[in-house]
């Protein structure tokens, strides 16, 4: 039921006022299919620590039937990127240069997407790092408990109703 109490919220922030339909909560991710747009993604949150001033973090796998993708990566990060650096990305012994600007990060391409999400499939956490706009180190941590199952999910989801 926490879960559930986390990934509603984030949901609601995610995707604005559009129809919404859950398709379950696998550990620490939830899976969504937005009809109108369409679109689903699996997506999980991170606690922030409200001592340091950070912002809630999010990180989701999305698919867009009818643009033809599949398997694209999003973090909304806790903090906004100094300007000029790079997010990373570490799953595993496997590390990701990330693309992106403000609190916004992603893979660079399609074949980097592909990669990180397989490497999600097979690990059981993930951190994304990164200096923020006063140029101090910044952590934000995920459980991938359900990542997997959350993903097919929305996969799914989305192959059934493009």
């Amino acid at each position: 039921m926490r879960r559930l109490a986390l990934l509603l919220p984030l949901a609601l922030i995610a995707a604005p006022a559009m129809a919404r339909d859950s398709l379950g909560v696998f550990g620490q991710w939830g899976a969504f299919r937005d009809v109108d747009v369409p679109r689903c993604y699996a997506i999980a949150a991170t606690e922030a620590s409200a001592s340091d001033g950070s912002a809630a973090a999010s990180a989701s796998v999305g698919t867009w039937p009818r643009l033809q993708v599949r398997g694209q990566l999003h973090f909304r990060l806790s903090r906004d990127l100094q300007a000029g650096t790079t997010a990373r990305l570490a799953i595993g012994g496997q590390r990701f240069d990330l693309a992106g600007s403000g609190r916004n990060a992603f893979a660079a391409d399609r074949q980097s997407d592909a990669q990180i999400v397989a490497a999600m499939r097979a690990a059981s956490s993930m951190q994304v790092s990164g200096r923020d706009s006063q140029g101090r180190l910044f952590t934000d941590r995920y459980s991938l408990d359900g990542a997997a199952t959350a993903m097919d999910a929305a996969t799914v989801g989305c192959a059934r109703n493009p």
